[in-house]
């Protein structure tokens, strides 16, 4: 069996590898020149590492990613802790994996090394996709030098302007969420004593909130600051921004994320926009993935993990169905569900941590501060959905 996947980002090269670990023939379109995983560091969660576990993947990313002890939330201003989930300690014990942080492209790297491996080289890059034709018993991708390439299942893992999406389900609307991020990786060596710590670490405050974390073994500070603002033109990871912007932006805030702005070669933003869910991900053998079929926001940090799972489940639903058709099907009724309440809590978390006034965040955060004094336990179980899940075994 023949697969194509559009887009060679952590989805689609994630797609390929475990489509070809159940011995399908994989093919990966890429529009740009080169492959590059364009922002800074994310998080892997345990529910992601599994699926990497099991793809061979962590070998090759492991002397690159940076284990946090901590999850932690403060308030910009003053770095107070409100509360903290263990994450060294407890996520192998407890969710049966690693939690960790490591940038985009190390991670991209490391899939594509696996993939490479298993299959050779399958990504061809100056090919873009403008579309599908579903008539034939065989459908096919369409490109734009006017090739048509067949196969038994294609893939739109094409991200959040994904032209397979816009022909399967129409011109969609993007909502502009009212916020834009600012992103940022500094070497930690730059920023004397005010290093962030080490832990997955939201600052939060009026209007905004940042998020800070160590990447790249631990030798580089990754930044994302979220502020609220009306104005905004486009969607976009490669907006250079002005780094006085940025420190007008978080003026008044603890030292450590005034210097991590500070000390950054170069600052960029992007717009966060969101759209209401899809009710269908597949035209016959046609499928979405990752943020074609559901972009997040990045306020649970599970765009990437996102893509991850489906990929998975996607390999796991075609290959074991009746036929292809159904497969997609299935694995749109095992993603959809879990995939739309993690959009929701995304959308729900920004709203958390920008808390307006001092009665807002007294009433929001002095309850989550009450229950990590008292019952950290708590914490650790309103995780237990979303970490313990495991793909490879559901």
């Amino acid at each position: 069996m023949k697969a194509v996947i559009v887009g060679a980002g952590i989805g689609g090269i994630t797609t390929a590898l475990a489509l070809a670990m159940r011995g399908w023939d994989v093919n990966v379109l890429e529009r740009a020149a080169k492959i590059q995983e364009v922002g800074a560091g994310l998080q892997i969660s345990p529910n992601g590492m599994k699926v990497l576990q099991s793809l061979g993947v962590t070998d090759y990313i492991n002397e690159k990613w940076f284990e946090p002890e901590n999850i932690e939330l403060r308030m910009g201003a003053t770095g107070r802790r409100i509360f903290q989930i263990p994450m060294k300690a407890q996520a192998q014990n407890r969710w049966g994996a690693r939690y960790v942080q490591i940038h985009r492209a190390d991670l991209l790297n490391g899939l594509l090394a696996a993939l490479h491996a298993r299959v050779g080289n399958v990504v061809q890059t100056n090919c873009q996709v403008t579309g599908y034709q579903n008539a034939h018993a065989t459908p096919s991708v369409i490109c734009a030098d006017g090739r048509m390439i067949e196969a038994d299942l294609i893939v739109g893992a094409d991200g959040i302007r994904s032209e397979i999406r816009t022909q399967m389900i129409g011109p969609d609307k993007p909502r502009f969420t009212g916020n834009t991020a600012w992103r940022s990786v500094v070497p930690m060596d730059r920023l004397g004593e005010q290093v962030p710590p080490p832990a997955g670490c939201i600052w939060a405050g009026s209007s905004r909130h940042a998020v800070t974390t160590r990447i790249r073994a631990g030798k580089v500070a990754n930044f994302v600051g979220i502020v609220e603002t009306d104005v905004w033109t486009s969607e976009g990871w490669s907006v250079q921004g002005e780094k006085s912007d940025a420190l007008a932006d978080f003026d008044g805030w603890d030292p450590i994320i005034q210097t991590i702005i500070e000390k950054s070669p170069n600052m960029f933003r992007w717009a966060l926009f969101d759209r209401a869910p899809l009710k269908q991900w597949s035209d016959g053998n046609v499928v979405l993935l990752g943020d074609a079929a559901h972009p997040m926001l990045p306020s649970m940090a599970q765009g990437a993990v996102q893509a991850i799972e489906d990929a998975y489940v996607l390999a796991q639903t075609v290959s074991s169905a009746p036929n292809i058709a159904q497969g997609a099907s299935l694995y749109f009724e095992k993603r959809i569900k879990r995939c739309t309440k993690i959009q929701a809590i995304s959308t729900r978390n920004l709203r958390m941590f920008h808390r307006h006034g001092a009665m807002a965040r007294c009433f929001t955060y002095a309850p989550l501060w009450a229950v990590g004094q008292i019952a950290p336990n708590i914490l650790l179980a309103k995780n237990d959905w979303i970490y313990g899940f495991d793909p490879t075994r559901n």
